[in-house]
């Protein structure tokens, strides 16, 4: 059995549906402008949403200092192109600015979350969330679901100058709550980028599985799969530790 002192959670989808959220939101722009001159508004939204999607996939240290408010613009800008609304630039900033609005409405966190946070503070557990995230809108985004209380420390990928995978920045959230990998514990969504980076720096992991992926072949598998915050808490808070 091994004793788990911290645990570090990723956010977006592991903490709240991040993926609701921001599907939500361009839907609701993509459907304004669809009713406003007369596009596909579901083929819109595919292309805002595989735009979006695009770059935080690609996300690496080089593109720490991009401004995401700018940053979006673009990308309904790219979106609009594709269903001939491309000769627009007011469209795309309104556009941006309405989706930058909206989302904040469907920030909803994960039934369970506030239990399983709440429960590993009163244990004495340290917490933190590790994410690639920027603090142009992930500060406002933990203030809004208001689970920043709950944690000893936040590392956003431009505050910290890394990004998940990274095995150092993972290694650098333990250093900073005070323990050592080998009593630490991973939550995340993305094997690719929560996962296979804490395994590399010794952190016991947990592969929240929400959309019920296969592991890439040939990689080391985590810890534990769960397809629910409700399953990571029963690992989590078992009394004799994680197996």
């Amino acid at each position: 059995m091994r004793r788990i002192d911290l645990v570090l959670f990723d956010l977006d989808d592991t903490l709240h549906d991040d993926t609701y959220a921001y599907q939500s939101a361009a839907e609701e722009v993509a459907r304004e402008v669809a009713a406003e001159h007369g596009v596909d508004a579901l083929a819109l939204k595919a292309a805002y949403v595989a735009e979006a999607e695009g770059f935080w996939h690609r996300l690496s240290p080089a593109d720490l200092k991009i401004k995401l408010a700018g940053l979006r613009a673009t990308m309904w800008q790219t979106a609009l192109e594709s269903v001939g609304m491309g000769g627009d630039p007011e469209l795309a900033q309104r556009s941006a600015e309405r989706y930058n609005a909206y989302r904040m409405k469907y920030f909803t966190l994960f039934p369970g979350a506030v239990d399983l946070l709440r429960s590993l503070r009163e244990r004495g557990t340290k917490l933190g969330i590790v994410t690639n995230g920027l603090s142009e809108t992930h500060r406002e985004k933990i203030a809004l679901l208001q689970i920043g209380d709950y944690f000893d420390a936040i590392f956003l990928s431009d505050e910290v100058g890394m990004v998940k995978p990274d095995p150092l920045l993972f290694a650098h959230a333990c250093r900073t709550l005070g323990g050592a990998p080998a009593h630490g514990a991973m939550v995340g969504d993305r094997y690719d980028r929560d996962i296979r980076g804490a395994i590399e720096a010794g952190l016991y992991t947990i592969w929240l599985n929400i959309r019920d992926e296969k592991l890439p072949p040939g990689v080391t598998p985590p810890d534990a799969t769960c397809s629910s915050i409700a399953e990571v808490g029963r690992i989590l808070l078992a009394p004799a530790g994680v197996s």
